[in-house]
């Protein structure tokens, strides 16, 4: 591959997105920032940089869960052979990412729809599975919390059997 494949792969992108209606910026050259909206997890960013032979793509999932470490590996693993053209990985910090990486040669309209709706599916469909895995213990003392002070609970409407009510109390509230 050469220069003008990457300028290629970079034109692509920018008049796909152009067109998408999705909020993005193109920081530097040959990188983009996309803004994926989603239902669960309300936005997920993704970069996408356009290298010498690739097209490399990163997205932030979640931060290192406070607890229950290897079932959340477990279950990030198994999910791997579902998805198409990413995988989740972690950083040195322990943070949830979806990094992937595809041939320039590939770079399509068409791919990068097929490869944001998966960052975007595996990204949206994993949030409260990998929340609710990785910091139940939060999630009930933030239900004790707001409850107590007659706090809004719309943001935990995804957990409601980890609120005081479905448990009887919360331990360390």
């Amino acid at each position: 591959m050469t220069g003008t494949d990457q300028e290629r792969a970079a034109e692509v992108i920018r008049t796909a997105l152009a067109g998408s209606g999705l909020e993005h910026e193109e920081p530097t050259a040959h990188t983009f920032v996309v803004s994926l909206p989603g239902e669960r997890k309300l936005k997920t960013t993704c970069s996408l940089v356009v290298g010498a032979h690739s097209l490399s793509v990163n997205a932030f999932v979640v931060r290192r869960p406070d607890e229950n470490h290897e079932a959340v590996h477990r279950w990030l693993l198994e999910r791997n052979t579902k998805l198409y053209a990413v995988a989740y990985a972690l950083d040195h910090l322990g943070d949830i990412y979806l990094s992937g990486r595809v041939p320039l040669a590939s770079v399509t309209a068409d791919e990068l729809d097929r490869l944001l709706g998966a960052v975007l599916e595996a990204s949206d469909t994993s949030f409260n599975t990998l929340l609710e895995m990785g910091f139940s213990t939060a999630i009930r003392k933030e239900w004790a919390w707001r409850l107590s002070r007659g706090e809004p609970t719309s943001n935990l409407a995804a957990f409601p059997h980890l609120s005081p009510d479905s448990r009887g109390g919360v331990e360390g509230a």
